[in-house]
């Protein structure tokens, strides 16, 4: 599949739902779960990679970079979609490497043709070579969607899609200058049902939501202490850090814990928990960008390691239209624990709705949620892969399940989130240790997560302390912090880069 440059988009793009709609009518319904446009005439055109294409069944070429755990999960996906080639695997580790080639190979039967590359730029300029797919750790996120959109490449991308504010402005303008399709790896934006209920909320059909709550309760354990040595020897150590500032190799870092240290992961909460936040300000009225308030408190407890990111966090957000998104991070394992991995919906009639996909609402007065029936949303069909491909067939940005724009809003909620919690200080271990600026169902909200922490998990006031952040104040056109602590919030804005590997200015992108 060769195509030429697109059409610049705004920074909202055109409406998906127009787009999608007019798509699929002139299309016919061949758009489906396992395939897109079978048998059809379509000519398209596309981004400056190469020339123009014939037919829709022309195949997609596709590199995928990072081969670790979620990697192997790309590899899956698009070997599962119709008419995609691997093109490239790219990792800067020899044995991971070895490991994307195997898995590639063992699906392919022989039937394509796969480069490994230890550079994802080595692959970029390869003219034929339709899109990257990046499932690196997050520090290299928004780097490589941003050169990949200079490349003229589409683009699919693990969330979150930037390890910091202002590289997220960055990749929305390399999407806006060049064109390109930008999917973020937000999964739950492929689902019909998640789509319909949140248009249920925000055209009156339900009544209007107050706050939107996302969990990501998931049992992990500590990692332990690995002392600063030598990297293995088959581990590009200098291309691992790539852009992030990191003083020394130690084994916690590769191949997953740089999870839980900040210049390279942003904890749970933009990790897993990217997901229940996306869906979280997904139901936010359509006109609200950022939060102008947040706050946050937690703290890593019982683990006694060497990672830096929070186990433990309740955060809070207010938008200008007074809706409100809470937050639950809660990773300490411990007997009978809950595992909470969804969302909830709190509704100004006082009505409650959980689930995904199929929910259950729990009215006010009522002893017992019913079932909540809403009809599908609008999404691209075929999942979050499928979609992708579809997206990149038609050369419609706004086609992508959770394109550029979207990605950035939900990763500066969690970005914020995570900024007030790494300015906070030690207070007592108490479910009075703050008033959340006065507002009641934070207390209420964050009492719950205290008492579960203390009664279940075990954590004792005597032995720990909560990190209580500041009420952060951002500014959701300037995309900084004003007021109390902003100049200490606003260098967390950007994270320093490596010579070599610059995350560029919104102006030089």
């Amino acid at each position: 599949m060769q195509m030429k440059k697109q059409i610049n988009n705004s920074d909202q793009q055109s409406s998906p739902r127009k787009t999608r709609r007019s798509f699929l009518q002139s299309t016919g319904s061949a758009v489906a779960a396992g395939g897109f446009l079978a048998g059809s005439n379509l000519i398209i055109t596309g981004t400056k990679a190469s020339g123009a294409i014939e037919g829709a069944n022309d195949r997609v070429r596709i590199a995928v970079a990072g081969l670790n755990g979620r990697g192997q999960s790309h590899i899956a996906g698009w070997m599962g979609a119709p008419n995609v080639e691997i093109s490239y695997v790219a990792d800067p580790s020899g044995r991971a490497l070895a490991k994307g080639m195997a898995g590639v190979k063992k699906r392919a039967e022989g039937k394509m043709t796969t480069q490994a590359v230890d550079d994802i730029r080595k692959a970029l300029d390869d003219p034929t070579l339709d899109a990257i797919s990046i499932a690196t750790p997050n520090h290299w996120h928004s780097l490589m969607t941003i050169w990949g959109a200079q490349a003229g490449k589409a683009v699919y991308v693990e969330k979150p899609m930037s390890h910091d504010i202002a590289e997220g402005r960055v990749a929305v303008a390399a999407q806006k200058k060049y064109g390109v399709v930008i999917q973020h790896g937000t999964q739950r934006r492929s689902s019909a049902g998640i789509a319909g209920l949140h248009q249920a909320l925000k055209t009156g059909k339900l009544p209007r939501l107050k706050i939107s709550y996302g969990y990501c309760c998931k049992p992990r354990s500590g990692i332990g202490f690995k002392s600063v040595g030598d990297p293995p020897a088959d581990l590009n150590w200098e291309h691992w850090k790539g852009p992030a500032v990191i003083d020394g190799y130690h084994a916690n870092y590769v191949p997953y814990n740089w999870h839980w240290f900040w210049p390279t992961g942003n904890g749970d909460l933009n990790n897993q928990g990217t997901h229940q936040l996306d869906v979280a300000r997904w139901a936010i009225d359509d006109d609200q960008t950022h939060p102008t308030r947040t706050m946050a408190i937690g703290g890593r407890f019982q683990w006694d390691d060497q990672g830096q990111t929070p186990n433990t966090m309740f955060s809070m957000a207010e938008y200008p239209n007074g809706q409100m998104v809470f937050f639950d991070v809660r990773n300490v394992n411990y007997k009978d624990y809950k595992r909470q991995v969804y969302n909830q919906y709190y509704l100004e009639d006082g009505s409650v709705i959980t689930g995904e996909n199929h929910y259950s609402i729990l009215r006010p007065g009522a002893k017992k949620a019913e079932p909540l029936k809403v009809e599908p949303g609008d999404v691209t069909p075929g999942g979050n892969f499928n979609s992708f491909i579809a997206a990149v067939r038609a050369q419609d940005p706004s086609m992508a399940n959770g394109n550029v724009t979207d990605a950035h809003y939900g990763c500066v909620l969690g970005h914020i989130m995570n900024n007030s919690y790494r300015l906070g200080q030690e207070v007592p271990f108490s479910a009075t240790a703050t008033d959340f600026g006065g507002n009641a169902d934070a207390v209420e909200h964050f009492g719950r997560l205290h008492r579960i922490m203390e009664d279940g998990v075990g954590v004792s006031a005597n032995e720990a302390k909560y990190n209580l952040g500041p009420m952060l104040s951002f500014n959701a056109e300037t995309e900084r912090f004003e007021g109390e602590r902003a100049e200490e919030a606003n260098r967390l804005l950007k994270d320093p880069n490596n010579a070599g590997y610059e995350v560029p200015t919104v102006d030089a992108v």
